[in-house]
């Protein structure tokens, strides 16, 4: 029954497994849902959806299956409601004395038939009348009627009589490259892993107590290993000052969620471009510097290094000496970003001004060759494909 729902959103992109497909089934003959689009709507969300980044996906996909259920068909209905879970639902939800009118009409079954009937009868909307599918009127199928004996299809119930409920409904959608937050961001960096065994031994090994069970005939013998933590160590560069000033915000965001996400995480401060130093505090940028040199002999070539700028300047001061624009640089930008592609194995740039944007600046495919393409947008997306890269 839920195959094609299943197929719709995979072609959606929604990362969705037979695993969880099977968990929606399950959910739906214990009872938890039944014959309510906007119910059925929620749960196959809690079911399929493992990433709130993939929402908006789903919506998609939700809206893309059912749309058109208001117009159902007879092959349609058989589909989504086999008779006889219909008549099987329908016997324990009615009343004795609602059952009593049904029978009046020839029985659950002489209504279903009817129905199909009325449906293959019916070729355009149908408003008012006792007879037709269709808004208003006495016939028992359709919506805002009054029989009290009919199925709705859409709109809200007027009489609470309706035997059939089934609603179509929109829902507001959400983009993963609209608006970042500190936990999206966190989910994002989740991406770069890498995991090792460290403390106490506190947690349970399932494989290695199984086995030494049965090799002790029977009797339980448990065994314990240390928790996996996350080891991944991460250096993190941040263009601060000028063209950067509207990302301030954003930038914060992503430094809030990096330094709860990693253990092992370092950080420092530039303008525009990396020369011969950094810093870590921007009130004394004068005065507290730190040598990249420095860097490079500190930090092993396992960090993890992000670069986080527009790369929006002068090309000059990528490719001259003295470039910069604060001070006298006695060796290009691109000679000591060349020299820190060559330390570090894995390294990669996030720019928050939009990817469309990149090829109209001269200084961001300056930086674009010197990174042989590692720069991704500082979105949802773009942080997740960037931490897929670092954790390789």
């Amino acid at each position: 029954m839920l195959v094609k729902f299943f197929e719709t959103l995979r072609a959606h992109k929604v990362p969705v497994s037979i695993r969880e497909l099977l968990e929606l089934n399950a959910a739906l003959k214990s009872g938890l849902v039944y014959a309510d689009a906007e119910q059925f709507y929620h749960l196959a969300k809690i079911c399929l959806v493992k990433d709130e980044r993939h929402i908006d996906k789903f919506d998609r996909g939700f809206k893309a299956f059912f749309d058109g259920l208001d117009l159902v068909t007879p092959e349609l209905l058989s589909k989504v409601l086999p008779e006889d879970w219909l008549r099987k639902e329908l016997e324990k939800t009615l009343s004795p004395e609602e059952l009593s009118e049904i029978e009046k009409a020839g029985s659950l079954d002489e209504l279903l038939r009817k129905f199909r009937e009325r449906l293959e009868e019916q070729e355009k909307r149908h408003q008012g009348g006792n007879k037709m599918i269709g808004t208003g009127g006495t016939s028992p199928f359709g919506a805002y009627g009054a029989n009290p004996e009919g199925i709705r299809l859409a709109g809200p119930s007027r009489n609470k009589s309706a035997v059939k409920v089934w609603e179509k409904r929109d829902f507001r959608n959400l983009d993963d490259n609209v608006e970042l937050g500190i936990r999206n961001i966190k989910l994002a960096l989740r991406r770069l892993r890498r995991f090792a065994r460290q403390g106490a031994e506190e947690v349970l090994d399932i494989d290695d107590t199984i086995r030494n069970t049965a090799h002790n005939a029977g009797l339980l013998d448990i065994k314990l290993v240390p928790e996996r933590k996350n080891r991944v160590k991460v250096l993190i560069f941040f263009d601060i000052g000028g063209s950067m000033d509207p990302y301030v915000r954003v930038c914060e965001e992503l430094f809030s969620a990096a330094r709860s996400e990693f253990k092992h995480l370092e950080f420092y401060y530039f303008h525009n471009f990396i020369y011969e130093s950094v810093w870590k505090n921007n009130f004394r940028r004068w005065s507290e510097r730190t040598p990249i040199w420095d860097i490079i002999h500190k930090f092993g070539k396992d960090y993890r290094v992000v670069i986080v700028g527009d790369a929006s300047m002068s090309p000059y001061e990528i490719q001259a000496v003295g470039g910069s624009v604060e001070h006298f640089n006695e060796e290009p930008g691109a000679v000591w970003m060349q020299r820190l592609t060559q330390h570090f194995e894995k390294m990669v740039w996030l720019n928050p001004e939009p990817e469309k944007h990149w090829g109209m600046t001269p200084s961001t495919e300056m930086t674009l060759q010197l990174l042989d393409g590692r720069m991704h947008p500082l979105t949802l997306k773009g942080i997740e494909d960037a931490m897929r890269y670092l954790s390789k």
